[in-house]
């Protein structure tokens, strides 16, 4: 049947308003984005979470046994100055330290205890139910696994820094030039990233893929392996578990968490 050709380009108009106004539609569906999330986090049988005794921490000092772990394991790069100081203009950070009141700005009030105010305490990223990295993520290279995992796929990472800008925690970091060459060993187990990509804590989720062979349990995360061995301040395991480490804790003590009023609800929880 012929179709002449004022007839063939509205045709085409229509179609492509269609296809822009479902695409539409899509993007402004927020909430059912949340009713997805919440749907994963209520039906899955694993929701890992970690729990950090911020003054068991502090009693070691400048102890960073779990941070130097971390960032072995993964092949985080050390970039530093010509005078030996850290760039932290370029600096990759997974696991680090942050003082009281940058960390838990929503705790902080003009009665709460001086030497409280002054411990440092130990930051990652908080693997959020609502993931707001994972929203403004363009090509889905962030993605939250029914675990509650927030992953990094750093071949489909196109280096454009919305989660670093959407993340309220500052949990990610960028590879302004290639980290190679600022690695003192690379473990085989995890690969390093190339320039331009973003990267973060993935709470070692290549660890918890394996089992230990005693236990028959997944291998805990690197940092809280290291912990333990010096003042067991990390606390890791399944939240959805009555009868795991975690649950025990989060009962028998009063945790806050990170900026909880931004309703990200994060899973990483800080007993003071």
């Amino acid at each position: 049947m012929a179709v002449d050709r004022r007839k063939f380009l509205k045709l085409a108009g229509l179609t492509a308003l269609g296809a822009s106004g479902s695409q539409c539609l899509d993007l402004l569906s927020g909430s059912e984005v949340l009713k997805a999330a919440d749907h994963a986090v209520n039906t899955s049988k694993t929701r890992w979470a970690m729990v950090i005794d911020v003054k068991a921490c502090s009693a070691r000092g400048d102890c960073t046994r779990c941070m130097d772990v971390c960032h072995q394991v993964h092949a985080v790069p050390d970039i530093r100055l010509k005078n030996g100081e850290v760039d932290k203009q370029h600096e990759v950070k997974w696991l680090w330290k942050e003082n009281f009141e940058k960390a838990l700005p929503s705790q902080d009030h003009q009665f709460l205890g001086k030497g409280l105010k002054n411990l440092p305490v130990l930051v990652l990223c908080n693997h959020c139910d609502h993931p707001s990295c994972v929203r403004v993520c363009p090509t889905k290279a962030t993605f939250r696994r029914h675990d509650g995992i927030v992953m990094m796929d750093y071949h489909r990472c196109i280096g454009c820094r919305y989660c670093v800008a959407a993340c309220p925690y500052g949990s990610r970091s960028f590879n302004w030039s290639d980290p190679r060459p600022h690695i003192k060993a690379v473990d085989k187990n995890f690969p390093t990233r190339t320039k331009g990509v973003v990267e973060k804590c993935n709470f070692c989720a290549e660890r918890l893929a394996r089992r230990d062979p005693v236990t028959k349990k997944p291998l805990e995360p690197a940092c809280v392996v290291a912990c333990r061995e010096v003042c067991n301040a990390l606390v890791f395991g399944n939240l959805n578990d009555p009868s795991s480490d975690v649950r025990r804790v989060l009962k028998a003590n009063y945790v806050i968490r990170r900026k909880p009023e931004l309703g990200t609800n994060p899973e990483v929880y800080y007993i003071v």
